[in-house]
């Protein structure tokens, strides 16, 4: 214990809840990692896709940028009448589901679970990138990195909200400083030489045009920059994490990223056109981010150059929290309502959905594993799961506003957001299919699937549970007991004396082979059993001997169970397995584990009139 107190924290009480809600300050580490660290990733995307144009093409990305932020914009108007609607929490899957119905809702919850999981792959993987980039001969071991920070922010993450907060607030607010500086420093040689600033390293050379500019081409460069809105989100689906008043809390932390993630999203296109800056091939040699070629520019290779990129490089990392922050709350809340295992209901040792992390870390781990880390590979599959869930939202929030009439000043405004998202939504599926999308449009309805048949089972089980008839006490009568021994011990007479106080009728099943032990429960049956019994005025069991030619233990036990079972139409069979209980869980390689493989014979094979009673002895501790 003393262990697990070192790596997560003591365990939490639920009255401590309190204590670990947020406020502003670590409410923008813990849920604006994702939305500010894709400054890092988001503008390299779509200047990757204007290689082609040469020199040419850094050119257009203030006008790209200027679309995104434009569409940033709306967004956030439309989530801040999102957290006022739904102080409570008001993600996607909530606002659809309730306003739009429950395959709307079902959609917008897919789409998250898969855009939760892809912001934690990508962001790991953008940070190991930024890493190499100043350190290339670390390249081969890109994914081994990348799953080591995973299994670094499932431990810190652990621990419970407010450690995480306070672990994650230092990088994130030097990643801040530091790019700001940059921004500011270099908008101010851009604008005192006139536009012609002098870089201190010159970025590489860019490649001469090979293609000409077209407007599949500029939907294909929007679509991968829209990358940088991933994360908006976070804010309105975790405002229960905040301390009172919630709601203003939450609109706080949600207005200042938001103020942060435009001021660097305008800065870094400003300045990259600026200093003439591109994006180098990430699948070739000498790669190198933007980011590291646009702080080389403006502050050289010093020292400040590897705190910035060793901030960038926790940022982007860690920036994988937000779904760990919010992944396990959307489980949560699809679990609460049938759609996902109740396993994600539970708090652990931290107050936190332990289960949802479990499953986060999980199948981000598979997806780093199976595309190698490389955060180019993994960009196509992005944005599609966040926008479709901002369209569902904010058309909810417009039949949301109209149900309560009088306010149709915020249904334009999330009108207009269901709108915008939702053509963007279009444009990023069309445009990224081929490259990738189509793998994310094939799992949001996979995962439809299977949330509808999780539901089905609960819906069944609830109803063949179900019991409206009060306790029924006519013919009650004691069960027939089975016990299956193979020798008499202490463990055995334990089961029988149970077997004895519960029944009048007990059955001792006894598998013979070819060979008998001598300390077989037949040769010692009169002696050690049956005259005792008899000497005690009770009913002597009956012993059935079973031939196993074949050495065969748990079927022919299995059989003879069922066989009773038949015979005995309306009584209850109630089957005792005694089983040796040992101290440490290797001891128990030492034995044979009959006792657990009846059980489950018993289990899978039996019906409502077959119960299995467990008697364990405890080896003397």
């Amino acid at each position: 214990m003393k262990i697990l107190d070192v790596l997560f924290g003591k365990p939490l009480p639920s009255f401590d809840e309190r204590a670990e809600q947020i406020g502003p300050s670590a409410g923008i580490p813990i849920f604006g990692l994702d939305a500010l660290s894709s400054a890092a990733y988001g503008p390299e995307a779509a200047l990757t896709l204007l290689i082609p144009l040469g020199l040419a093409g850094v050119h257009y990305i203030v006008p790209i940028s200027a679309a995104i932020l434009a569409l940033l914009i709306i967004v956030y108007f439309s989530y801040r009448q999102t957290i006022d609607a739904y102080p409570h929490g008001g993600g996607s899957y909530t606002v659809a589901s309730e306003n739009l119905g429950r395959m709307p809702g079902l959609l917008a919850a897919a789409a998250l679970m898969i855009d939760y999981v892809l912001t934690a792959a990508v962001g790991i993987s953008a940070g190991v990138g930024a890493l190499i980039s100043a350190a290339p001969g670390l390249q081969p071991h890109t994914l081994a990195l990348c799953l080591g920070i995973l299994v670094l922010l499932t431990l810190i993450n652990l621990r419970g909200v407010r450690d995480t907060g306070v672990a994650f607030m230092i990088p994130t607010y030097l990643f801040l400083g530091t790019l700001m500086t940059v921004i500011a420093l270099g908008g101010w040689h851009a604008l005192a030489s006139g536009g012609h600033p002098h870089p201190v390293i010159a970025p590489p050379q860019l490649p001469a045009a090979t293609e000409a500019l077209s407007l599949w081409l500029l939907l294909r460069v929007f679509s991968s920059g829209c990358a940088a809105m991933t994360g908006v989100e976070a804010v309105s689906n975790g405002v229960m994490a905040f301390r009172e008043p919630r709601s203003k809390n939450a609109k706080l932390t949600l207005t200042i990223i938001i103020a942060l993630l435009i001021i660097l999203l305008a800065g870094i296109a400003w300045l990259c056109r600026e200093y003439s800056i591109g994006a180098t091939n990430p699948n070739g040699p000498g790669y190198e981010s933007v980011l590291s070629e646009l702080i080389s520019a403006v502050m050289g290779r010093g020292i400040f150059y590897y705190v910035s990129i060793g901030s960038i490089l926790l940022v982007l990392a860690l920036s994988a929290n937000t779904a760990f922050a919010d992944f396990p709350r959307l489980t949560r809340a699809i679990a609460s309502n049938n759609y996902l295992p109740r396993v994600f209901l539970l708090r652990g040792r931290r107050l936190l959905y332990s289960h949802g992390v479990y499953a986060l870390v999980g199948l981000t781990a598979a997806l780093l594993i199976l595309f190698g880390g490389v955060t180019d590979r993994l960009i196509p599959l992005y944005a599609i799961g966040a926008f479709l869930a901002f369209t569902l939202s904010q058309s909810g929030m417009v039949v949301h506003w109209y149900k309560k009439g009088n306010a149709h000043g915020r249904m334009l405004v999330n009108g207009i957001g269901a709108l915008a998202t939702g053509v963007t939504t279009c444009v990023v599926l069309a445009t990224k299919f081929e490259e990738g999308a189509w793998v994310t449009a094939l799992l949001i309805p996979l995962l439809i699937v299977i949330m509808f048949a999780v539901h089905r089972h609960y819906e069944r089980v609830a109803r063949e549970t179900a019991n409206p008839d009060p306790l029924r006490v006519a013919g009650l009568r004691p069960p027939l007991v089975i016990v299956p021994i193979d020798r008499w011990s202490k463990i055995s007479e334990k089961g029988l004396r149970f077997a004895l106080m519960l029944s009048p009728d007990v059955e001792i099943v006894h598998i013979e082979g070819e060979d008998e032990d001598p300390g077989s429960i037949c040769n010692v049956w009169e002696q050690m059993i049956a005259g005792p019994i008899r000497e005690a005025g009770l009913n002597v069991p009956h012993l059935e001997r079973i031939k196993s030619p074949y050495r065969l233990v748990i079927r022919p036990l299995t059989d003879y169970v069922l066989e009773q079972e038949a015979k005995h139409e309306n009584r209850q069979i109630a089957v005792l397995v005694p089983e040796l209980v040992v101290r440490h869980w290797w001891e128990n390689l030492l034995h044979n584990q009959r006792a657990n493989a009846l059980k489950l014979f018993l289990l899978l094979k039996g019906n409502q009139r077959v119960m299995v009673i467990n008697i364990p002895w405890y080896l003397n501790r």
